[in-house]
């Protein structure tokens, strides 16, 4: 007897609910679906997966989002504050459209409340870890009613940011676990706390501070110190509409996290593609320094320095015990209070992190020079700063002054002027008119001498370098610290274009609106003053299609930079060692290439007033404008003939191995031939792709010039054989 036509669309109810709660494996929650202990959505790229899990030892089970590849990774709890005491979880979308957690009684324990109204919502876990809440037909579109991002746990992904919103009032923070067992929240949090000007700071239990950056400068946080890379970029952005922060990769086969461990360290790990193994990057606190109030009030922390800790000019240790006993918590206090009808002036601390904006004043529109003369009419006021490195903006604060470190020249330090008696500031800029002279003389005799011997040295350096000894006659624009920082965005990650052994090159965009690179000088480079100069000195009198013009320089201080035309498709290397971008090179273009390198070799070589041997020819050193027209740069390494000459020997190899003609790595000496072997090597990789020493071969140890050596006597042997 055949079933009943109700009892059958009963049964293929059943088993179309049946096959849709099963196929919840995917990456998509209808309304018509749920997911159970067990069951999973899975982002489409196989990233994240959402479910439910236990953490640790405990019993008690949460909603989550963790890593597919490396599941004990959870980024994000929904029912941070309300357990599951049970394994009898339902996550399944409401009559009214929300995301609701049901334990087993159905009583509802967490629900995503969206204040946006939808028809037809679906759930859908997306590849950058976020859930979000859509109608299901929106698919692509980023018109979520709810997500997930907007929620962050203790984790920053690519995409999170911590957000500060004037508009709607949204702060988004993290904030730890109570232990790695306990997913609820615990003590410690990361955000935004904004007061004028924005910091980000780490905070334990809502108010005891363990860490901050130092106040928003108006191109970032001033003071933070922390070691940057080539592979993670920071971007941090303050306007009328609010603040935000966030951490991006910088390249595709990295994935970037950030935790908020339950101690209050902030910590960034990257996973490399196939790995399963988080690779630490940084954390935060980075350094003793870092730690909030480390030196009291009106003390200064200094990271590589004993002591650590010392009391602004013009003040003691409020307990010289213990300090003794570097105890330094408690500060320090003015040995000469101040007084309105004394004179008083400011003492000026460079590259420091400001005071924490705890009493101040924020005027934004008034200049230096003003926020000096207001600070001078209140006498509570204790120092003053600019608030934007950029121009505008004033800074005073009265009372302590808490929290200052002392920053590197290379980061992003500001400065800090303190108010103090004329008595203090006497004793630092006035001693007595004897001690003048005596040091004034001995000083000027002192230069006299060392610049006599420094022009000795320097004219005997430059006869035997074939350099010309005066550089007086190089038309050659210098440029000044502050419009090289400014041109840099005062030399930032995200304008960073690489680094080598000279130093880091930076994008940067000049006043008058041209693009630049500008190649600084590491003080722990491997090069020094001397090839700074061989490259001014050479560069500045060749000008040639194919070499790359050099703009100006910036000679002040300990600094030394060079400032060259930007080219914006980077150097040849970046292509023709990269398989997917080397397929784009065609072979039309290779062979433009490979001859705008040989006149600009040719040019060098027999053209110029200068006959320049480069000695550094390599792919890396080879530039591509925005026609994918060759430039020949880094002259750091140069050398030129005069007269007659035709080969030099050096005792000092410089260059880079697999691209050195044999003479020159074992002897020493050097000619045109060196660059033509350097050339020919070049040829090789571009034809062939393949790096000359990072060449491998299945039945030799040779690099790729011993493998063409041995394909040509293949070759020779099977001539002889066919002429026999």
């Amino acid at each position: 007897m055949a079933d009943p036509p109700i009892f059958s669309s009963f049964c293929t109810s059943i088993v179309l609910l049946s096959l849709l709660r099963l196929s919840s494996a995917g990456d998509t929650l209808s309304s018509v679906q749920s997911i159970k202990e067990g069951e999973t959505l899975v982002s489409q790229g196989r990233k994240f997966e959402l479910g439910f899990f236990s953490a640790g030892s405990s019993k008690n089970s949460f909603l989550g989002i963790w890593f597919v590849v490396s599941p004990e990774t959870v980024v994000w709890v929904a029912n941070r504050n309300s357990p599951l005491t049970d394994s009898n979880g339902t996550l399944e979308i409401s009559n009214e459209g929300e995301l609701v957690l049901l334990n087993q009684s159905k009583s509802v324990i967490w629900s995503t409340n969206s204040t946006k109204v939808i028809g037809n919502p679906v759930a859908q876990l997306l590849d950058s870890g976020n859930l979000v809440l859509r109608e299901s037909d929106s698919s692509g579109s980023v018109d979520y009613s709810w997500q997930s991002f907007d929620y962050p746990s203790d984790t920053m992904l690519d995409g999170i940011t911590m957000e500060w919103n004037f508009r709607n009032g949204l702060a988004r923070h993290l904030t730890s676990w109570r232990s790695t067992d306990d997913p609820s929240p615990g003590d410690h949090t990361f955000g935004y706390k904004i007061d004028g000007l924005p910091q980000l700071e780490i905070v334990s239990r809502g108010s005891v501070k363990l860490f901050r950056t130092g106040p928003w400068n108006g191109v970032g946080f001033g003071g933070d110190s922390n070691e940057t890379s080539i592979i993670v970029k920071t971007i941090a952005v303050y306007n009328e509409t609010g603040a935000y922060y966030k951490s991006e990769t910088l390249k595709d086969n990295v994935t970037l996290k950030g935790i908020l461990r339950s101690d209050g360290v902030m910590q960034c790990h990257i996973l490399k593609s196939g790995s399963t193994v988080w690779d630490f990057m940084y954390s935060v606190p980075h350094d003793p320094c870092d730690t909030y109030g480390l030196c009291g009030a009106n003390g200064v922390c200094r990271v590589n320095q004993s002591p650590r800790c010392l009391c602004l000019q013009g003040f003691m240790p409020k307990s010289q015990e213990a300090w003794d006993m570097l105890n330094s918590t408690e500060g320090c206090i003015r040995k000469i209070p101040l007084n309105c009808s004394q004179r008083e002036g400011f003492m000026k601390l460079s590259q420091v992190k400001l005071p924490d904006l705890v009493d101040f004043q924020l005027f934004k529109n008034m200049s230096l020079g003003e926020c000096k003369v207001e600070c001078l009419k209140n006498c509570s006021c204790t120092a003053y700063a600019n608030s934007d490195i950029r121009g505008a903006g004033c800074l005073m604060w009265f009372g302590d002054l808490i929290d200052i470190r002392a920053i590197d020249v290379t980061d992003n330090g500001q400065y800090l002027f303190l108010r103090l008696p004329d008595s203090e500031l006497d004793s630092i800029h006035s001693p007595s008119k004897k001690l003048v002279t005596i040091i004034v003389a001995s000083a000027i005799s002192g230069l006299l001498i060392v610049g006599m011997t420094l022009i000795i040295i320097w004219k005997r350096r430059m006869k035997r370098r074939g350099m010309p000894s005066g550089t007086d006659d190089i038309d050659l624009p210098l440029y000044d610290f502050a419009t090289v920082a400014v041109a840099t965005n005062h030399f930032s990650q995200t304008n960073k274009l690489g680094a080598g052994g000279f130093g880091s090159v930076y994008k940067g965009s000049l006043s008058t609106g041209q693009e630049v690179a500008v190649k600084r000088l590491s003080k722990f480079s491997g090069q020094g003053p001397d090839e700074f100069m061989n490259e001014v000195v050479l560069i500045a009198g060749l000008q040639h299609r194919n070499l790359v013009g050099l703009v100006g320089c910036c000679i002040e201080g300990e600094e030394r930079m060079l400032i060259y035309e930007y080219m914006p498709n980077k150097s040849l290397d970046y292509f023709i060692f990269d398989h997917d971008r080397s397929s784009s090179l065609e072979w039309k273009r290779r062979f433009d290439i490979v001859l705008g390198i040989a006149r600009g070799l040719l040019y060098l070589h027999q053209d110029s007033k200068l006959q320049v041997i480069h000695r550094d020819l390599k792919a890396s050193n080879i530039l591509l404008d925005y026609d994918m027209n060759p430039k020949i740069s880094d002259f750091g390494l140069a050398r030129n003939f005069q007269g007659d000459d035709t080969e030099a020997k050096t005792r000092r190899i410089v260059g880079t191995y697999g691209y050195m003609s044999p003479e020159y790595a074992f002897d020493g000496k050097f000619s045109v031939k060196s660059d033509v072997f350097s050339f020919g090597v070049l040829l090789l990789e571009m034809v062939s792709n393949q790096r000359n020493r990072g060449f491998q071969h299945p039945d030799h140890c040779h690099n790729l010039l011993g493998h063409i050596v041995v394909i040509m006597n293949g070759l020779n042997f099977l001539g002889m054989v066919a002429m026999e």
